[in-house]
């Protein structure tokens, strides 16, 4: 029997890398959307894979009129986003999708930066008009939320922290940074969209997906240290001096997004419970381990 294919939006992000190649290896018939241009090498890397670019945001709208059956759906792109394509995933016959969201949706709603509060609003109301439409439409939908995402070193998280430490040498934390964190690593994601995706029990419901390891802030940038082979020198600055600090590296592209909030946070907890994933689709996250590859070059 010959399986019906599934279609999967941000297939070239760091998670949906890791959920392709795991649908590969089941032999799962994959159609693969992407905003980038469709490279030879992640063809090369997956040739059973059918690869299709979304050019515009009326991409939904313009393809409202197609014949091809894709009942079952994986959506990895920013969950606000998902709602341009409502019309499209109808066209298609769309019964089941799989998206995910993050766990900023609690954490940085009260924020002291309004762009990370203008984050959660968006992801609370994408997942809000992604509910409400399936419900209407007898879409089965499930809703994964990740907490800190790092791996194959192309996160915005471990990543630019990692690179911050190799070129300063060192790394500036906000009073004790004793805030609990749970890292998890992209291919623990792009497993629990797999097995969420083929556990036919697992409907209608949201689920919190943690990293397999509680550590502190503090402890989370010396495993980075060890990783990258540099003895941990943490400088423990003031707020003012922070906010300094940040104004003036957002003027380099890299930086454009740190915030005087993401220091405000190291003495928060950010933790989540995942026994539900565990229990209905056995999620079994590794603890908070770099690899050599989860580095940036």
């Amino acid at each position: 029997m010959v399986e019906p294919c599934v279609g999967v939006f941000g297939a070239t992000s760091s998670v949906g890398k890791g959920l392709l190649s795991l649908l590969v290896q089941r032999g799962q018939p994959i159609v693969a959307f992407t905003r980038q241009p469709i490279d030879a090498g992640m063809q090369s890397i997956c040739p059973s894979v059918t690869w299709r670019q979304l050019k515009d945001e009326a991409f939904g709208k313009k393809w409202a009129t197609v014949s091809d059956k894709i009942t079952s759906w994986f959506y990895l792109a920013p969950i606000w986003t998902l709602p341009t394509y409502f019309d499209f995933f109808a066209a298609h016959g769309a019964r089941r999708i799989i998206a995910l969201s993050s766990t900023s949706v609690f954490t940085k709603g009260n924020s002291s930066d309004e762009g990370e509060q203008l984050i959660a609003q968006r992801l609370a109301e994408g997942e809000a008009y992604f509910r409400a439409w399936a419900e209407r439409n007898h879409v089965t939908w499930v809703i994964l939320r990740p907490t800190l995402i790092y791996g194959q070193g192309r996160d915005k998280n471990i990543t630019e922290i990692a690179r911050f430490i190799r070129r300063f040498k060192f790394f500036p934390l906000f009073g004790c940074a004793r805030g609990l964190r749970q890292p998890v690593h992209r291919d623990d994601v792009a497993m629990a969209c797999f097995s969420a995706f083929f556990t036919s029990s697992v409907a209608n419901r949201a689920y919190n997906i943690n990293g397999g390891e509680t550590l502190t802030y503090r402890e989370m940038i010396e495993r980075i240290f060890t990783a990258l082979n540099q003895p941990p020198i943490l400088i423990t600055i003031p707020r003012w001096f922070f906010r300094l600090a940040v104004n003036i590296m957002r003027r380099l592209p890299r930086y454009r997004h740190w915030t005087v909030a993401m220091a405000e946070r190291m003495n928060r907890d950010l933790v989540f419970d995942a026994s539900e994933a565990t229990r209905d689709f056995r999620y079994l996250p590794r603890p908070f381990q770099l690899m050599k590859e989860d580095l940036p070059e």
